[in-house]
């Protein structure tokens, strides 16, 4: 689909200093810009390639003044990063507006789905599932039983949603994500082998809430796991049963949380976090990449290292630790010293 710097300056409100008549189709970075390309330039140390980009279209900031003579067309706006963000939001839109059911696919007599629905090939929707209006649900994807899916939600191909999982509006499941699949649970026995804990629980994922490629969520041994509204899970993250995630926390890639842990609103943790159990995360702390947390942590710490210490006091330790030959040599010497 082609658009005009006319138009595209209409959507985002902007103006055209250039060709309103030129077109584009494809996003591209300023730096590599192609004929029929739109591309943004919001970073200042990228100033230099606006002056060669063969891109046909480029999105700035208002305050943007060309020092040379530049081929491309202009959209002045009051945050080009933002704006480009728009037009990729746009776009993907319009890449991922499918309608209709395709075949073959399975959908159970006793489920229901809303207006304007998309059910990709080889689906598999059970029993007394319940699809809102506008889901896009691509093709070899499962549904389980009694699983309730909000308005404008999209699940990408093959993602496994297990029986009685809720899902809220607006929600992005990628592929390979793997939801309400059974918790971790077993007891020891008097043989020497464990027994399985039946796991009767569910999950639930509220509004707005974006999963990461091949996550997974375990449902809750009582109860339910939840996946509070807004929440951001990377790939490749370990969501152990009756584990709570508060509002607007993003978690990054290869984390994993395990079962009856209480994450706190607005915390930021990063890649390869592990969590242990039965703790309590407060809100707005940020944990670092790599860190290891057994303890309840308090509202707004900062932590690093494993077992995780505050940021600050893990950045003093730093320096004395890669000193530590240079200490114990030092040390060596004090002793010899004093029996000499």
């Amino acid at each position: 689909m082609k658009f005009t710097a006319q138009q595209i300056a209409g959507i985002l409100e902007g103006e055209v200093v250039g060709n309103p008549e030129a077109e584009v189709s494809k996003l591209s970075k300023i730096e590599e810009g192609f004929h029929g390309s739109l591309t943004f330039l919001a970073n200042p140390k990228y100033t230099p390639h606006i002056y060669n980009t063969e891109a046909s279209i480029t999105i700035v900031n208002k305050t943007f003044v060309p020092e040379n003579k530049v081929k491309t067309t202009l959209i002045k706006v009051d945050d080009a990063y933002l704006a480009f963000s728009k037009i990729l939001e746009y776009y993907n839109s319009i890449k991922l507006n499918k309608v209709g059911i395709e075949q073959p696919s399975f959908i159970s007599e006793s489920s229901n789905h809303g207006d304007s629905v998309y059910i990709g090939a080889f689906s598999y929707i059970s029993d007394h599932v319940k699809i809102g209006n506008n889901v896009k649900i691509f093709p070899n994807t499962y549904i389980g039983e009694n699983v309730i899916i909000g308005d404008n939600t999209i699940i990408f191909s093959g993602a496994k949603i297990y029986s009685e999982t809720v899902i809220g509006c607006n929600c992005v499941i990628n592929s390979g994500v793997i939801i309400g699949a059974d918790g971790f649970g077993f007891a020891p026995n008097e043989s020497g082998g464990y027994n399985k804990i039946p796991q009767t629980g569910n999950v639930i994922i509220e509004d707005y809430v974006d999963i990461g490629a091949a996550t997974t969520i375990d449902r809750a041994t009582i109860g339910s796991t939840i996946i509070r509204e807004g929440v951001k899970l990377d790939n490749h993250i370990q969501i152990a049963h009756n584990v709570e995630i508060g509002k607007h926390t993003v978690i990054a890639a290869q984390t994993g949380v395990a079962g009856s842990t209480k994450i706190g609103v607005h915390c930021q943790i990063g890649g390869q976090v592990g969590i242990a159990g039965h703790i309590t995360i407060g809100n707005n702390v940020k944990i670092q990449a790599q860190s290891g947390i057994a303890r309840n942590v308090k509202d707004n710490e900062i932590l690093q290292g494993s077992p995780a210490l505050s940021l600050t006091d893990y950045n003093k330790s730093y320096v004395h630790f890669k000193n530590l030959p240079k200490i114990v040599r030092n040390i060596n010497d004090l002793e010899k010293n004093k029996w000499e």
